[in-house]
C-alpha cells in the first residue's frame, strides 16, 4: 500500500512538483514522451556478487583500490603537467601579492579610520570633514576603528593556490588552451568579485558567464560552495567551465577562513573546519550576492562597509543575465553538508529561509559531490540524532573523537525541499581498503532514503575506485584518472571528473532548463544512459547505486540497484 502512496505522490510531482517541496519550471511538456534505461550490455558483474571471503573478492578490492592511484601516478610522469603546475604556482604568487600591495588591508591588521585619513590628506579641505566623520563613526562604534582579519602571506593556508592548491594548472588564463585562453577569450566572461559574508570577512569570488548569451534571454544560475580543509576555489573550476559552456551562471567562491577570503571576521568570528557553519551561512550569502541587483543591492556590503577599504562589487555583475527563478547549488565534501542545510530551509517543519534578499528559499535543485547529508537539525552530538555525526563522519572518514575538537556546533533545521543528487566516494577522505565488506546500502540509505520518504526526486551513485577528492582536482592527491592526456593543452580523459561532471549537467538540466535551451531535450534520456561510457560501468559494485524522481512526461523513474539493471 505505502508502495502505490509513493508512487502516486511522484507521478503528481511530475506535474506539480512544488507541491511536493521541489520545483521545476519546465515539468508538464505538452506531449513529453516517457524515456527508458538503457541496458548495459555485457557488463562484468562477477565483483558484484563474489562472495566473501574468496580469492575473487580479494583480487576485486585489489583491483578496484588500484584505481584510486590513478591521478597521482599520471602527473608525476608527465613533464608537461609538472611543468604547467611549476609556472602556474609561481603566477598565483604573484597575483597574491599584487593583490596585497595594492591593498594593504588584507594583512593581518586594518585600520579604516586610518586609511580614510590618508585618503584624505590627498584633499586637504576635506580633511577636517573627513576627522569629524570619523570620530563620530568610531565614537558610535568602537570596532570601527581596527579590524583583524590576521591574514598573512600563508594565511589562509592555501590562499597561494600553489601546487596542490592550484588545481588543474591547465584551466587558467594565459594558458594556450581549450579550458585556458580559448575559454576566456572566446566563451566566458569571468569577473573577479569581493563581497562581505554576514560577519563582515571579505569572501574572494568570481562570477562566470557565457560569452555569448542571445539578446532577451536570461540563464539558469548556479553557486558552488568549496570543500573543507583549506580546499579553494580554483579546485572547483571544471565546474564552473562545464556549467558555462553548458548555459548556466555560475558564482564561485573562497569561504571564510579559505582561498583568498578573510581567514576571520574583523571581531575574530572563526571560519573554515573550526567554524563549519560559514559553509551554510557563508553559502546564503553568496547567494544573497548571485540574486543581487542594482535595483536590490547587496545587503551586507552596506552593514559591513566600515570593515575595510577594500572596493566590493556593489551587486552581482551578471545580474542581467540570471532568470531569478531557476537556481541550483552544488557543493563538495562540508560544502556538500552546506548544500543540504541550504536547500532545505523553509522545507516543512524546518528553520525558515534566513538570507536577506529572498523572501522564501530561492533553490530550485542541489547537487551534494560526497555527499547527500541526511535531513535534521540540533546538536552534531550523536548518530541517533537528526543528520547526525555518524553520517557526517561517515561522508568524510574522520574519526568521531577528531571530529568533536573541531565541529561543537549545532546543525540548523532542514528538509529534504526540492530535487538533489549525491554524489559519493568509495573511499573516502583518509583512503584505504576495504578489508570486509561495507554495507551496500550504506551510502544510498543516508540523504536517499529520506528525500525517497519525503516524496522529493533524488538520486544518488558512487563512483567506483574513487576518493574523497575526486570532486577537488588536487595535484598529487589519491583519487582516480584526471588527466591522463595533455597533448591538447588541457586535460582530457579520466575517470572519476567526466562521471561527476556528466551527472552534475544532466541534473541541473533536468530540474532548470527550458525547451529550447540546450541541454533541455535530451536530460530526461541522460539521466537513464546506463549502458554509456559514464553510467553502470563506473558505478561501485560495493555499494549501490539508485533513483527515485519522476522524469518530465511524469514517469517515475524507479531504480534501487543500477548495476543490476533497471526495467521500463
Amino acid at each position: 500500500m505505502r508502495a502505490k502512496v509513493l508512487t502516486m505522490v511522484l507521478l503528481a510531482c511530475g506535474a506539480l512538483l512544488a507541491a511536493c517541496g521541489g520545483s521545476d519550471p519546465v515539468d508538464g511538456t505538452a506531449g513529453a514522451q516517457a524515456v527508458v534505461p538503457t541496458q548495459p550490455q555485457n557488463l562484468d558483474r562477477s565483483c558484484d556478487v563474489a562472495l566473501y571471503p574468496s580469492a575473487k573478492w580479494t583480487q576485486c578490492e585489489a583491483q578496484n583500490f588500484a584505481k584510486v592511484l590513478q591521478a597521482p601516478l599520471e602527473e608525476v610522469a608527465n613533464p608537461a603537467f609538472l611543468a604547467r603546475l611549476t609556472g602556474q604556482s609561481l603566477t598565483n604568487i604573484g597575483t597574491l601579492v599584487a593583490r596585497d600591495v595594492a591593498d594593504p588591508s588584507w594583512l593581518l591588521v586594518s585600520s579604516t579610520p586610518l586609511d580614510q585619513l590618508l585618503a584624505a590628506l590627498k584633499n586637504p579641505a576635506m580633511l577636517s570633514t573627513t576627522l569629524q566623520q570619523v570620530l563620530a563613526e568610531v565614537l558610535e562604534d568602537p570596532e570601527h576603528a581596527l579590524s583583524l582579519s590576521l591574514d598573512t602571506p600563508v594565511t589562509p593556508l592555501l590562499g597561494s593556490y600553489v601546487l596542490s592548491a592550484a588545481g588543474d594548472p591547465f584551466r587558467y588564463p594565459g594558458v594556450k588552451g581549450p579550458d585556458g585562453d580559448d575559454f576566456y577569450n572566446n566563451e566566458a566572461v569571468v569577473t573577479p568579485v569581493v563581497f562581505y559574508d554576514s560577519g563582515c570577512a571579505r569572501l574572494s569570488g568570481r562570477v562566470w558567464q557565457p560569452k555569448s548569451i542571445a539578446a532577451g534571454a536570461t540563464l539558469p544560475g548556479v553557486v558552488i560552495d568549496n570543500g573543507s580543509v583549506e580546499a579553494p576555489e580554483p579546485l572547483y573550476w571544471w565546474a564552473a567551465q562545464a556549467l558555462v559552456r553548458s548555459g548556466y551562471v555560475v558564482l564561485t567562491f573562497d569561504p571564510r577562513g579559505q582561498g583568498r577570503s578573510d581567514e576571520q571576521t574583523p571581531s575574530g568570528g572563526q571560519g573554515t573546519n573550526i567554524n563549519p557553519s560559514v559553509f551554510w551561512t557563508g553559502l546564503v550569502d553568496a547567494i544573497d550576492f548571485f540574486r543581487s541587483t542594482p535595483g536590490t543591492p547587496y545587503p551586507n556590503n552596506i552593514s559591513c562597509s566600515y570593515a575595510y577599504p577594500t572596493k566590493v562589487a556593489p551587486y552581482n555583475p551578471a545580474y542581467a543575465a540570471i532568470d531569478p527563478d531557476r537556481l541550483g547549488i552544488a557543493g563538495h565534501s562540508l560544502g556538500s553538508i552546506g548544500v543540504a542545510v541550504v536547500q532545505g530551509y523553509g522545507a516543512p517543519g524546518a528553520d525558515p529561509w534566513p538570507g536577506k534578499i529572498d523572501k522564501s528559499n530561492p533553490v530550485k535543485v542541489a547537487v551534494a559531490w560526497d555527499g547527500l547529508l541526511k535531513p535534521g537539525g540540533g546538536l552534531i552530538g550523536g548518530a541517533e540524532q537528526g543528520g547526525g555525526i555518524g553520517n557526517i563522519l561517515y561522508q568524510l572518514g574522520i574519526a568521531d573523537p577528531l571530529f568533536r575538537l573541531v565541529i561543537e556546533r549545532g546543525l540548523p533545521n532542514f528538509g529534504a525541499r526540492v530535487p538533489a543528487m549525491g554524489q559519493s566516494s568509495e573511499y573516502g577522505l583518509f583512503v584505504s581498503p576495504y578489508l570486509t565488506p561495507p554495507d551496500p546500502e550504506q551510502r544510498k540509505s543516508q540523504g536517499f532514503s529520506a528525500w525517497q520518504a519525503a516524496g522529493v526526486p533524488v538520486f544518488e551513485f558512487t563512483i567506483q575506485g574513487s576518493s574523497h577528492a575526486e570532486w577537488s582536482q588536487i595535484p598529487a592527491f589519491p583519487t582516480t584518472s584526471w588527466c591522463p592526456d595533455t597533448k591538447s593543452g588541457a586535460c582530457t580523459g579520466g575517470w572519476g571528473e567526466p562521471m561527476a561532471q556528466y551527472y552534475t549537467l544532466a541534473w541541473l538540466d533536468r530540474w532548470l532548463k527550458k525547451p529550447g535551451e540546450a541541454g533541455y531535450a535530451d536530460a530526461d534520456t541522460r539521466l537513464v544512459d546506463d549502458a554509456g561510457s559514464e553510467g553502470a560501468v563506473k558505478m561501485s559494485f560495493r555499494s549501490r547505486s539508485a533513483r527515485d524522481y519522476p522524469d518530465r512526461s511524469g514517469h517515475r523513474q524507479h531504480c534501487e540497484d543500477i548495476r543490476a539493471g533497471c526495467g521500463p
